[in-house]
């Protein structure tokens, strides 16, 4: 299954919910993940531009983009960014299909 990296950042009344009602959003987002037929690997708050960074493996693309406008349906995210990250095998093969790619930059 594919991995994917979320950031996503707090509505001010997302922030308001989760500051009234302190909670473990990653069990939340755990639900979510498993009913998309994925898994959720790791949850982290952060400061900066993101307050929340998520590491997920869903089924596809599909998923992913689904997690994501649910989550920012629910009026909670106020901005949402998901990566798709490969792994090192598939960074690898994309390396050496590469050499095989016949592009030419422009002239």
């Amino acid at each position: 299954m594919p991995f994917f990296l979320i950031r996503a950042a707090y509505s001010s009344s997302g922030v308001a919910s989760i500051v009234q009602h302190p909670q473990h959003r990653e069990d939340a987002l755990r639900k979510s993940c498993a009913a998309l037929g994925g898994k959720m690997h790791h949850f982290f708050f952060s400061f900066g531009e993101y307050d929340a960074l998520v590491l997920v493996e869903l089924p596809d693309n599909k998923a992913a983009a689904a997690l994501s406008m649910s989550a920012e349906a629910s009026g909670a995210i106020r901005k949402i960014s998901t990566t798709v990250l490969l792994t090192v095998d598939e960074a690898m093969e994309a390396m050496k299909q590469a050499q095989t790619d016949e592009y030419k930059p422009p002239s």
